[in-house]
């Protein structure tokens, strides 16, 4: 793939198998199942998510999921939910959300993000989520930089960049704001084509 095509040309997959994780594009109708597992998941999401600070509505949660799905359309934002993968291979529950963001298509660079509800944590499905994502900004629409960015007091969230093989570049101190206010640290992980 030439770095000049029009992203807008790039078939990029709706569907990401793993072995135990699915990964689909953002869909009309999804709202109110979200609105579900974004309230189940506050307790764990308010401290590292300014987006999950309240409770969404299923309107306010399905308008979110349209925008996705547009700016998915658009390759502006490539956004996927997190579903357990049966055997038969359809979507069980739905477990949360994950995408590669702030893409630079000119460089060809991605940053991927990852929530998931409290009781899907520690199982695997986020690392699994990541390794498919990594593939597929490497692959289908050639990357040369991945990134992962999460607030140094996140454990969890480095534990998973540095399992899936991204390697610490940096904090960047004071950089952000937390949802509290005050300034944080991001720490910085990527890996590069090659």
């Amino acid at each position: 793939m030439t770095a000049s095509r029009d992203p807008l040309l790039i078939d990029v997959p709706e569907r990401l198998d793993g072995e135990r994780t699915l990964l689909l594009a953002p869909r009309a109708g999804l709202g109110a199942e979200m609105a579900v597992v974004i309230t189940q998941s506050l307790s764990h999401l308010r401290p590292w998510m300014p987006w999950a600070q309240d409770a969404p509505t299923v309107e306010s949660a399905e308008l979110v999921v349209r925008r996705m799905q547009a700016d998915f359309i658009a390759r502006r934002d490539l956004c996927f939910q997190i579903y357990a993968r049966r055997p038969d291979g359809s979507p069980g529950r739905l477990l949360g959300g994950t995408g590669l963001h702030r893409i630079d298509w000119a460089v060809r660079r991605f940053e991927i993000g990852y929530w998931v509800r409290p009781e899907a944590a520690g199982q695997g499905h986020v690392s699994e989520a990541v390794r498919l994502l990594t593939a597929l900004a490497f692959g289908t629409l050639g990357a040369r930089r991945v990134e992962i960015r999460c607030d140094t007091r996140n454990l969890k969230s480095r534990a998973v960049a540095e399992r899936c093989g991204f390697a610490l570049e940096g904090v960047l101190r004071s950089n952000v704001l937390g949802v509290d206010g005050h300034p944080r640290d991001t720490a910085v992980y990527a890996r590069i084509d090659g």
